[in-house]
């Protein structure tokens, strides 16, 4: 099982990379939500908030797994974190073209950077939980701004 728990929490490799394995993660979630609406037929952005709660246990075992293996608290290999807020993010997307998935992964990347109140303080649960939910609430931040543009540009 530890074999499956580091392959989901480094996304199948993405946490290898070795310059930005946060941003490589981000990418990685990108791959899979286009695959998802091109391939799967996901009709709706919201989709991916669905399917970011629905993989968070699974995001959270991998974690803690993967990080008690390692020895430390939060290692840079692990970026299933990234995957699951990346995809909360990209729900408040209004349609899957190229500027909207763009803007919705550097506004994930610079709260999941940023750490806004009360971001970092997630960082305190234990084990997999505090290394998922930081990033869980940088995505629900990122869905925050885009569904505020949205808004002022109706």
């Amino acid at each position: 099982m530890q074999s499956i728990a580091w392959l989901i929490a480094t996304w199948f490799g993405c946490g290898r990379w070795p310059w930005g394995p946060g941003t490589a993660g981000s990418l990685g979630a990108l791959i899979v939500a286009v695959a998802g609406f091109v391939w799967l037929g996901f009709q709706e952005p919201w989709q991916m908030a669905a399917l970011a709660i629905l993989c968070t246990p699974i995001g959270i075992w991998a974690s803690t797994v993967t990080a008690r293996a390692s020895g430390k608290k939060d290692p840079g290999v692990i970026v299933v974190d990234e995957v699951l807020g990346q995809w909360l993010t990209l729900a408040a997307v209004p349609a899957y073209e190229w500027k909207w998935i763009l803007a919705a992964f550097v506004l994930f990347r610079l709260f999941d950077i940023v750490k806004p109140w009360p971001v970092r303080r997630l960082e305190s649960l234990p084990e997999g939980t505090g290394i998922v939910a930081d990033d869980l609430a940088a995505g629900v931040y990122g869905a925050l701004v885009l569904l505020a543009v949205r808004w002022l540009n109706q």
